[in-house]
C-alpha cells in the first residue's frame, strides 16, 4: 500500500510538471522565469536619470539587452554635422549674413537614453553643450565653417510630443518647424533631429526654408531616398539589420544552451555551431549585459550602398531546431521599427530556426503590449521592446507568476 501511494505521488508530480508551463524534454521542465529574455531597442532604464535598470537586467542569467552604441551614435551624429560644416560655404550657409550659424533641434523623447546621447553628442560637437540634455539648455559654441571659425547658437529645441502623448512625433515636428520658420526666419541655418521621423516631419512644413540643411538619425528608407534626392543632408545608421540579427542570435545562443562568453561571441566574433556569423561589428558591454551594434554616418557619398537593401550574407539557412519566441514592439506606427527592424527580424528568424509571434503596441500605453503578453508557456523565449523604458518589471512579473 505504501509503495503504491509513493508511485501515485511520483506520477502526480510528473503530470503537474508537464502542465505547469514551458516546454519539457524528458523530465526537465523549464519554467517561464528561467527562459531567455532579451530586451531590444529600448534599454531598461530610469526615464529621468537614464540609469540602467540592472535589477531587470539581472532578472535571470539569460537576460540581455540588444541595441546599438547610443553614446557612440551621438558622437557619430555630431561629427557628421561638424564634417559638413567644415566643407560648407559660409556665405551660403549663413542665410542672414550675421556671422552666426543658428540651428534648431528636435529632441524626441527627453527621457530616452538614445535621445540623451544624441543631444549630448550634437551639442558637444558644436560647442553648445551646457551640461544638460534638456530642451533649451545650451550655450554659444563655435565650429569650423569652410575654413572660418564661426559662432554656433542653438536657437530652440523641443521634445516633440504628440497630442496623443506619443514621443518622437513627426506631426509635432512639422508643427514646430512651421512655428520656427515663422518666428525665427532666416536665423535658421540648420535643422537637426534626433531621428529621421522628426526630420522628415520638419521637411513637411509648408514654409520649410528651401535649401536649409537638415540632419536626422536612423537611416529609415524614406530618409535614405530623401538623401539621394538632395532633400535630407545626412543621417546615421544604427545598423538595424545587425541589431535585429543580434537580437535573434542572442536568443538562439541562449536556447542552444550557451553560457558565459559564448553567448556574445558565437555568431558575433566567430561562427556559431550552425555556421552563422553577423558581419557588422557588434560589441558586448559587460557592465550592462548589452550587445551593441556600431553606427555609421550616411550622406550622399554612401547612401547608394544602403539603398540597395542587401541583407547580411553571413547569415544563411541553418539546420537549427525550430523554437518559438514571443516578441513585442512598442509601437506599430514607429517608422524605424516598422520599416527597418521588423522586416529584418522576419528575414533572419526563419534562417536561424526561430518562429516569431509578434505583438505590436500603440506607442502610448504599456497595456497595448502587456495585455497580449500572454500564453507565455507556449514560448521558449521572449524578446521585449517596451513602451516606457522603466516598464521592465511589468514584464518580468508576468513571467514570475506564469
Amino acid at each position: 500500500m505504501k509503495k503504491a501511494l509513493t508511485i501515485a505521488l511520483v506520477m502526480l508530480v510528473a503530470l503537474t510538471s508537464v502542465f505547469a508551463g514551458g516546454s519539457a524534454e524528458g523530465t526537465t521542465v523549464v519554467q517561464n522565469r528561467q527562459k531567455p529574455l532579451v530586451f531590444f531597442n529600448r534599454q531598461p532604464s530610469d526615464p529621468v536619470s537614464g540609469e540602467i535598470d540592472m535589477e531587470t537586467m539581472n532578472w535571470n542569467d539569460k537576460t540581455y539587452y540588444v541595441g546599438f552604441d547610443a553614446v557612440g551614435g551621438g558622437v557619430v551624429q555630431g561629427q557628421m554635422i561638424v564634417d559638413f560644416l567644415a566643407t560648407a560655404d559660409p556665405a551660403t550657409l549663413d542665410r542672414n549674413g550675421d556671422g552666426v550659424i543658428g540651428y534648431v533641434l528636435c529632441i524626441g523623447d527627453v527621457g530616452h537614453n538614445d535621445s540623451r546621447a544624441r543631444t549630448q553628442g550634437i551639442r558637444q560637437a558644436l560647442g553648445t553643450w551646457a551640461g544638460s540634455t534638456d530642451p533649451g539648455v545650451s550655450q554659444e559654441g563655435s565650429a569650423n565653417v569652410g575654413g572660418t571659425t564661426m559662432p554656433i547658437v542653438e536657437l530652440d529645441s523641443r521634445a516633440m510630443t504628440g497630442t496623443d502623448g506619443s514621443t518622437w512625433n513627426a506631426n509635432a515636428a512639422t508643427d514646430a518647424m512651421g512655428n520656427w520658420a515663422t518666428q525665427l526666419g532666416d536665423q535658421i541655418d540648420m535643422v537637426i533631429s534626433n531621428n529621421d521621423g522628426m526630420a522628415m516631419g520638419c521637411l513637411q512644413a509648408s514654409n520649410y526654408p528651401e535649401g536649409v540643411p537638415v540632419f536626422g538619425y536612423d537611416a529609415n528608407a524614406d530618409a535614405l531616398e530623401a538623401i539621394a534626392a538632395g532633400r535630407l543632408t545626412g543621417t546615421v545608421s544604427q545598423n538595424a539589420d545587425a541589431q535585429a540579427a543580434a537580437t535573434l542570435q542572442t536568443l538562439r545562443n541562449l536556447l542552444d544552451g550557451l553560457t558565459g562568453a559564448d553567448v556574445y561571441t558565437k555568431g558575433f566574433t566567430e561562427p556559431d555551431q550552425w555556421g552563422n556569423q553577423i558581419t557588422p561589428e557588434v560589441n558586448y558591454d559587460a557592465e550592462n549585459k548589452a550587445l551593441l551594434a556600431a553606427n555609421e554616418a550616411v550622406t550622399i557619398a554612401n547612401v547608394d550602398r544602403l539603398l540597395s537593401g542587401a541583407r547580411d550574407e553571413g547569415i544563411k539557412q541553418s539546420e537549427a531546431p525550430v523554437v518559438d519566441v514571443l516578441l513585442t514592439i512598442y509601437n506599430s506606427a514607429d517608422n524605424f521599427l516598422s520599416s527597418n527592424y521588423l522586416p529584418a527580424l522576419n528575414y533572419y528568424a526563419p534562417l536561424m530556426g526561430i518562429n516569431l509571434t509578434v505583438v505590436q503596441g500603440d506607442g502610448q500605453n504599456e497595456s497595448s503590449c502587456l495585455d497580449r503578453f500572454t500564453n507565455l508557456a507556449n514560448y521558449d523565449a521572449y524578446a521585449i521592446n517596451m513602451v516606457k523604458t522603466n516598464s521592465g518589471p511589468d514584464y518580468t512579473s508576468r513571467l514570475q507568476y506564469n
